[in-house]
């Protein structure tokens, strides 16, 4: 297990080009598992690549343990990287594949059977360590693919997108595996993916990119519930989070967010925060599950027609138009509305977010650390 950190990080290819990394800096403790996830081209495959030596870096460190590994070659560093193509060798054996690294660092024969044998029982591919490449599954490529990377018990694995060519069943189960795996090993991880879901179930740490840009950083929860910004908020998320358009009104000093479905209105309070919002083009941010129906709580709530109905099993998503925009709640499956329906729903204002509609960024400290203050303004909407 080891440290690593990343302090100034940049990359570019050229002169006159733009950076591809630009100002990376993160930091994860011995043992956490770090997702880099965004959008194809954000950048983070060649952080990944920078990180285990395959590409230089322009500027800045990149640290293990504290100490400076940017100008060692990637086999010097004790880094173990697993590729989306697998990279196994078809002419070699499942058990030669996972044994090559294990031969080239030149290890005693007894020792290499050994740690095979580990690394094969770990993945449960015992049964496949004599058959080829060629003879195996996609999942089972991948199990292989790990294994050689388990063998050599590096400080740090690398995992660049080791699932996108898989179905989405087997996505699941690898997902499960490679988490236990992970709880196991204690490891330290990288592991880069642009699937969302992947990014909050696996990691204890996770670094959102764009162009070149890390926007956020932080656990799972924390960009859930409270992202940094208009992108973060859209990317995570399943189905994403509804965005709103709408222009805020102050009264009595407090900032209220109107809105209207056509069959009627409603207002939000949202308590007492900064001069000059009310005059700007603001986006309102909430999850499809914090729409409820309305249950006679003081809440506030708005009647709206049903356009859309996706049964999803666990769930129902139900599509309403709020100020003119397409808007998923997520209800419980028994709720099962027929389109054409009109439904009461209440917002929890304490759970809604205020985005700058021009530049994307959070407005007003709004999420959980709101929470409490505004609650107590949803009394003061009853009645109005």
């Amino acid at each position: 297990m080891a440290t690593l950190e990343l302090r100034n990080v940049n990359k570019t290819y050229g002169s006159g080009l733009a950076d591809t990394l630009k100002d990376i800096e993160l930091k994860i403790d011995s043992g956490e598992f770090l997702i880099l996830v965004g959008p194809s081209g954000c950048g983070k495959s060649t952080l990944m690549n920078c990180i285990a030596g395959l590409e230089g870096i322009s500027g800045g460190a990149i640290l293990v343990d504290g100490a400076d590994i940017s100008g060692q070659s990637p086999k010097d560093r004790d880094i173990a990287m697993v590729f989306q193509s697998y990279a196994l060798y078809p002419t070699m054996s499942v058990r030669d594949n996972i044994a090559f690294g294990l031969k080239i660092r030149k290890m005693a024969p007894a020792d290499i059977e050994t740690e095979v044998a580990r690394v094969a029982k770990l993945l449960q591919i015992e049964h496949l360590l004599a058959r080829k490449p060629g003879q195996l599954s996609g999942g089972q490529q991948q199990r292989v693919a790990m294994g050689r990377a388990l063998a050599r018990r590096p400080k740090i694995y690398l995992f660049d997108e080791p699932l996108s060519n898989l179905d989405a069943k087997l996505r699941v189960e690898m997902r499960t595996e490679i988490k236990l795996m992970h709880q196991r090993l204690k490891t330290t991880t990288v592991y880069v993916t642009h699937d969302q879901i992947e990014a909050m179930t696996l990691g204890d740490k996770v670094a959102v990119m764009k162009d070149g840009v890390i926007q956020q950083f932080g656990t799972p929860q924390q960009i859930y519930n409270d992202p940094a910004n208009l992108f973060v908020a859209s990317f995570i998320g399943s189905p994403p989070m509804n965005f709103i358009p709408l222009r805020l009104q102050r009264r009595d000093g407090q900032l209220w967010a109107l809105l209207d479905s056509g069959q009627a209105r409603c207002e939000l309070p949202l308590g007492e925060m900064e001069e000059g919002l009310e005059h700007r083009e603001v986006i309102l941010g909430v999850r499809p599950e914090q729409i409820q129906l309305a249950n006679g709580s003081e809440l506030p709530s708005i009647r709206a027609e049903v356009e859309v109905t996706e049964p999803t099993g666990p769930d129902t998503l139900v599509f309403v138009n709020l100020n003119q925009t397409k808007v998923c709640c997520r209800l419980a499956p028994d709720a099962a509305p027929q389109i054409g329906e009109t439904l009461a729903l209440q917002f929890d204002p304490s759970k809604v977010l205020l985005f700058d509609a021009h530049s994307g960024e959070r407005l007003g400290g709004l999420g959980k650390t709101r929470a409490i203050e505004r609650a107590t303004n949803v009394a003061q909407f009853k009645g109005r």
